[in-house]
């Protein structure tokens, strides 16, 4: 099985397609449709691997076996973490709307 194949079944398992799987990984529509020609970057691979929840190794390797990556947990008040929606930053306050929300107080109360 092929990167390209092992990322589009992977990709189907969580309901994305590869243009999809490839815009959450922050890259162009059709670079994984690319990679069957050329070899893509370890950084682009990481992306994807990320994306879809497997790793980098399941992604290249010949086994059967699925090596999923494990969920990130992450509380809400650890301002020490960064949080990311998208790639991008989530703002301090959206955070703290977040955690206002997840209490059951919209009014910050």
């Amino acid at each position: 099985m092929t990167v390209v194949e092992r990322i589009k079944e992977s990709a189907k398992r969580r309901g994305y397609n590869l243009k999809t799987t490839a815009l959450k990984a922050g890259l162009s529509e059709n670079a994984i449709y690319s990679w069957k020609r050329y070899a893509p970057s370890s950084d682009k691979l990481k992306a994807v691997a990320d994306v879809l929840g497997v790793t980098v190794d399941y992604l290249l390797s010949d086994t059967k076996n699925q090596s999923v990556s494990k969920p990130k947990q992450v509380d809400l008040d650890d301002d020490e973490v960064i949080m990311t929606f998208e790639g991008r930053p989530i703002p301090p306050e959206d955070i703290e709307l977040m955690r206002r929300l997840l209490r059951g107080s919209r009014d910050g109360k």
